[in-house]
């Protein structure tokens, strides 16, 4: 409702402004249906339109007073000075009149023959009257310094000539040029003043200039977006807080926007250019003005490059000031002139802001900075100089404030990554499920039909990362709000801003957090989990920043979002450093092994270790089933191969010197659990007897031992139908000498001499022949 009243205030502000341009400029015989308008208006809209006709009248009765005052105060100093004059002579007539009377009566009583003689002295007298009338212009000329100027060559050529006669006219005449230099020496001295006023106490004209152009720009700004929306909803909101602005000011400072309306400040209100207008005007009566041109200019200059300090109002006091001089003076700076200064120090000004804005690490802090240069440029630009420059400048810093946001944002994302739990989200009803994905687009139909209390797959920190994404954009956005460009490239810079958040930022910091050493299998499980649905959510990002700008996604220069690579490349690194992380894990368990290598029989049973381990694989995989199906079944499978590789290291580690028949039975009870591990599917979705391959190189050697079968061995060998087509003859006869004993106790060997000397020499022969293959591949290879 607010907002409908600031929007209806601002229409009837509007409309009388045009009623007033309507009164202003129509025949006074078309204002009649004009003032109708403003009754057949709203209620009360009549008084409204009063207070602004009094306002407008009195702005107009204000310039009527600057224009007299500035064209009639030398007519008005001029009369007022001939008054004093025109006194003194009343003074002097009465005066000598009253003295000439009073001695001829007496003389006249006395002496009747002074007759003639008195009358030829009142004669005289009268002629004298008459030659002071015409010496009054000249003393009124001489003693009004700076009107005298304006007819110094009339007092020359007309009024002396007349009285030219007389000695003080001479003496007049002769210290004219004196005049002329003491003149110029106090119109000089009002000017040097002038300058020093303008350096040191006029900062109010940058400000106040620079508030118009931030009042102007900002009404021109809500009337755009009020039209543009049709008055339904502001251009964009963030976490649901709503700006109308009018004039730079919120809707509870109407009343005080209304009051500053009636008031319009200009430079010529806030400082008296008179000393400057006096001083041209004298230098171009006496012939000189190119002297005073020059030395105005140069003190300027010399101004502009050791006054002006890295502050805009400062800048724009300067050219304010220029930009009046330039206009009222008609010649006294010319428009190159203004133009060099200006370049000179916008140069200064921008390597300045430059440099202070490159270490600038609070976004807020740029922001603001821009918000002033924007408002700067609006200012000098009203007065119609270039500021193409100070654009360019901010797109530097619009570079510099979006890495300000991406250092704040890594921040907020490690937080975000530090207290999640890595745990699905539990929703215990209808409002906690509705509260998730108000925050978060997620849909899935199956997770829907569950009854409550349900889990979510996704963990705490997604919803937090995809608001966090959004907030990021929305910062991204102010920057971009002011600098005059059209929505399809603030489309752009924002897709471009969100692009680096996620291919940087975020990537980095998934990329950190996976390598942590905290992280186990169950928080990478998790990740993925999150990056899949983070993923998805990269469309309804898209659709957010399309909402703010009104830009089509299929405009042919839209810039995609990365998001699609960004959570792959995370997920594919969490992936692998789940499979490094599930071999570590069976290698801590591996570590743990305490076989008896030179027991006489087994236990009958598998050992410990292994069984813990082969728990600990199947608890795993259970929490793998969240997975995507290829990820678990190759993390299934990489286990496996990794397990079968660790155990026939163990058995073919060239420190271990000695393996009785007794260990190898044991060892091959525990590659059976192995086996029956693999073939109780833990994880679903392999083919046949798949994961029972990673063991196959494994099963044939200790099949070969345990059964005897050299003979099938060794005549298959090289057969493609081979039983013991995986095992290596380089393999076996490193487990073959590592079952003979060097002290001939308990060789096994030494059981066949015993019982069956035709099978030693057999044996014999395996090794022969073994040693020979293992040559022959040498040589072959």
């Amino acid at each position: 409702m607010e907002i409908l009243l600031d929007f209806v205030a601002s229409n009837i502000i509007t409309e009388h402004e045009r009623i007033l341009q309507e009164i202003e400029s129509t025949d006074t015989a078309c204002v009649g249906p004009t003032l109708r308008s403003v009754y057949d208006d709203q209620p009360n809209a009549h008084k409204r339109f009063m207070e602004k006709l009094d306002a407008r009248i009195r702005n107009h009765d204000r310039e009527i007073e600057k224009m007299c005052n500035f064209h009639h105060q030398g007519f008005v100093d001029a009369i007022t000075e001939l008054l004093k004059v025109r006194a003194d002579a009343e003074k002097l007539m009465v005066s000598t009149s009253v003295d000439f009377y009073t001695t001829k009566s007496t003389e006249v009583t006395a002496q009747t023959e002074e007759v003639i003689r008195c009358r030829i002295q009142q004669r005289n007298m009268t002629t004298t009257v008459e030659k002071l009338q015409l010496c009054i212009p000249v003393f009124i000329l001489h003693t009004r310094y700076y009107a005298a100027l304006k007819t110094m060559e009339q007092l020359e050529n007309i009024y002396i000539p007349r009285v030219s006669q007389y000695r003080f006219c001479q003496i007049m005449a002769e210290t004219l040029p004196k005049l002329r230099e003491e003149i110029k020496e106090i119109s000089m001295s009002d000017l040097k003043d002038f300058l020093e006023s303008i350096r040191k106490h006029s900062d109010k004209i940058g400000e106040t200039a620079m508030r118009q152009a931030q009042q102007h720009r900002t009404f021109i700004s809500a009337v755009q977006k009020q039209a543009s929306l049709g008055c339904a909803k502001p251009l964009y909101s963030l976490n649901g807080r709503t700006t109308l602005q009018h004039n730079g000011l919120v809707a509870g400072d109407a009343a005080e926007e209304e009051e500053a309306d009636d008031e319009v400040l200009t430079a010529q209100d806030l400082v008296d250019f008179s000393p400057v207008y006096r001083c041209l005007h004298i230098y171009t009566i006496l012939g000189d003005r190119e002297t005073f041109e020059n030395y105005y200019r140069k003190q300027r200059k010399k101004q502009a490059r050791l006054v002006l300090q890295p502050h805009p109002a400062h800048f724009c006091r300067f050219f304010v000031v220029e930009d009046h001089i330039l206009h009222a003076t008609q010649g006294l700076v010319t428009r190159a002139f203004t133009d060099e200064l200006w370049n000179m120090a916008l140069s200064k000004i921008i390597a300045v802001l430059r440099t202070h804005s490159s270490y600038c690490n609070d976004p807020d802090l740029v922001l603001e900075l821009k918000n002033l240069i924007v408002i700067f440029a609006d200012t000098l630009q009203g007065y119609g100089f270039s500021v193409n420059r100070l654009f360019d400048l901010l797109f530097e810093i619009r570079d510099q404030y979006n890495e300000t946001l991406l250092k704040k944002w890594a921040l907020v994302f490690r937080e975000i990554f530090e207290q999640d739990n890595y745990s699905p989200i539990p929703v215990e009803n209808e409002e906690e499920y509705k509260s998730v994905v108000s925050r978060f687009p997620f849909h899935d139909a199956e997770i829907e039909k569950q009854p409550f209390p349900k889990k979510l797959p996704m963990s705490q920190s997604v919803p937090q990362i995809y608001i966090q994404v959004k907030e990021f954009i929305y910062a991204s956005l102010k920057f971009s709000e002011s600098l005059h460009r059209s929505s399809t490239e603030i489309d752009d810079m924002l897709r471009k801003s969100a692009n680096l958040l996620l291919t940087r930022t975020l990537s980095g910091c998934l990329q950190n957090l996976i390598k942590k050493p905290h992280i186990g299998l169950t928080e990478l499980v998790q990740i993925i989990i999150n990056t899949t649905h983070l993923e998805q959510a990269c469309k309804y990002l898209e659709d957010f920043i399309t909402n703010i700008t009104n830009v089509s996604p299929e405009t042919i220069h839209t810039t995609r979002l990365y998001g699609l690579s960004t959570f792959k490349d995370a997920r594919h690194a969490a992936e692998g450093e789940i499979y490094t992380k599930l071999n570590q894990k069976i290698d801590e368990f591996i570590q743990l092994a305490d076989y008896e290598w030179g027991m006489a029989e087994s236990d009958g049973r598998a050992s410990g270790y292994l069984m813990d381990l082969i728990n600990f694989l199947r608890s795993t995989f259970q929490v793998f089933t969240h997975l995507p199906g290829k990820v678990a079944q190759t993390a299934c499978m990489s286990a496996c191969k990794h397990l079968a590789t660790s155990l026939m290291q163990m058995l073919l580690d060239t420190e271990l010197k000695q393996i009785s028949m007794g260990a190898i039975q044991q060892f091959n009870l525990d590659v059976i659990q192995c086996e029956l591990f693999a073939s109780s599917e833990p994880v679903p979705g392999f083919q046949g007897d798949t994961l029972q391959l990673a063991f196959i190189d494994l099963r044939q050697l200790l099949d070969l031992f345990m059964v005897w079968d050299w003979s099938t061995y060794l005549a298959d060998y090289g057969q493609p139908t081979s039983k013991y087509l995986r095992v290596n003859p380089s393999t076996a006869l490193a487990l073959l000498e590592k079952m003979k004993d060097t002290s001939k106790k308990n060789n096994i060997f030494s059981q066949f001499r015993k019982n069956d000397r035709d099978k030693q020499k057999l044996i014999e022969t395996v090794v022969k022949q073994l040693r020979s293959l293992v040559n022959g591949m040498s040589q072959h290879s």
